[in-house]
């Protein structure tokens, strides 16, 4: 199920990047549509994308709801700071080693 809506929640967004870029930019904005050659001229086509845009927004919020959902429901019910500590573990205890000893060299004057 969390795969399926994943994929249409991916296609949607797709979507609504290349819905965004074919609007027509008003004040030199970064949109590479609505020149004077474009196949869609007019109101009417503004008045589409808007639209269109608006439902892709609605449904690619709707998918991102439903993945926090279903995400909630697979994570455990149990919070990590809920369980107690551990119990410290004991360091192991090192023999000590014999100190050198170092031959004692008669200094000559």
């Amino acid at each position: 199920m969390q795969e399926v809506v994943l994929v249409i929640h991916l296609m949607l967004a797709v979507a609504l990047v290349v819905l965004v870029l074919l609007q027509q930019s008003e004040g030199g904005a970064l949109g590479i549509g609505g020149g004077p050659t474009s196949m869609m001229s007019g109101r009417s086509a503004a008045n589409l994308l808007t639209k269109m845009t608006t439902v892709i927004v609605g449904c690619f919020f709707v998918t991102s709801l439903v993945l926090a959902w279903i995400a909630k429901q697979d994570a455990s019910s149990t919070s990590v700071l809920d369980e107690p500590a551990p119990a410290p573990v004991e360091a192991p205890v090192v023999p000590e080693m014999p100190a050198e000893t170092t031959p004692q060299v008669p200094v000559s004057n």
